[in-house]
């Protein structure tokens, strides 16, 4: 099962086989792919032209009728971690970075008040040998820079804050 929010209506899908259900209905249609994301749609002897206009994760823009729809997708999963308060999580900005093992700081990349994107590279961990170039997990604004060049650090020390 599947939830399809469209302009703020939220409707139960679900799929199997040939067969396409909404809200518990078995939805009747006819449908040709024209190529290149676009559409024709017979339902109720109703005539519509439907282009997928975009898709990005969890959400696709389309044009049916030149009217624009947007429509979230849920499955299972993201109904579960909804109800369990746990949906937004990956929206969470980190605080923190923290070693992920001990070593030296070969190299500090930032400095307080750099603005930083998710996955820009902050800091390079030498390791057992090897250079570790550690990414931020997030986007924001360094608040404080906790090492310099040439420090060693313990597992779990507190780097760099946002």
């Amino acid at each position: 099962m599947t939830q399809a929010i469209v302009n703020n209506r939220t409707f139960e899908i679900d799929v199997s086989q040939d067969n396409l259900s909404v809200d518990g209905k078995t939805f009747e249609w006819d449908f040709s792919e024209l190529g290149q994301g676009r559409f024709h749609i017979i339902k109720d002897n109703k005539s519509f032209a439907a282009e997928i206009v975009s898709i990005e994760e969890k959400t696709v823009v389309l044009k049916i009728n030149n009217n624009i729809y947007e429509v979230e997708l849920k499955n299972k999963l993201d109904l579960l971690l909804e109800k369990l308060g746990m949906d937004n999580l990956d929206t969470q900005m980190a605080n923190d970075i923290k070693a992920p093992m001990p070593g030296l700081i070969f190299d500090v990349m930032v400095k307080v008040g750099d603005e930083v994107k998710k996955g820009d590279p902050v800091i390079i961990l030498e390791a057992m040998k090897m250079e570790n170039v550690i990414k931020s997990p997030s986007d924001g604004i360094v608040s404080n820079v906790y090492i310099e060049k040439g420090q060693s650090v313990e597992k779990n020390s507190v780097l760099i804050s946002f």
